[in-house]
């Protein structure tokens, strides 16, 4: 189970602004969400949103993209 109160600090979407699904990628190369996950994001309940932050901040991976995003 997911805890929930995790990813209340968290924005509402993990999107960093250069979507590549758009571009025809399976996977976000900017922020890491499938093709699906992007599609369906505003309409996934919050426990599936926590489902797909909890995979994203694995090992800290969208906090570091999401810091490389904001150098350049």
């Amino acid at each position: 189970m997911v805890d929930m109160a995790v990813h209340k600090c968290l924005p509402d979407s993990p999107c960093l602004g250069f979507c590549t699904t758009a571009l025809g990628d399976d996977v976000c190369k900017s922020c890491g969400r499938t093709f699906e996950e992007v599609t369906r994001w505003i309409v996934m309940t919050p426990e599936e949103k926590a489902v797909t932050w909890e995979r994203l901040n694995k090992n800290g991976w969208w906090e570091a993209q999401r810091s490389a995003k904001h150098v350049r």
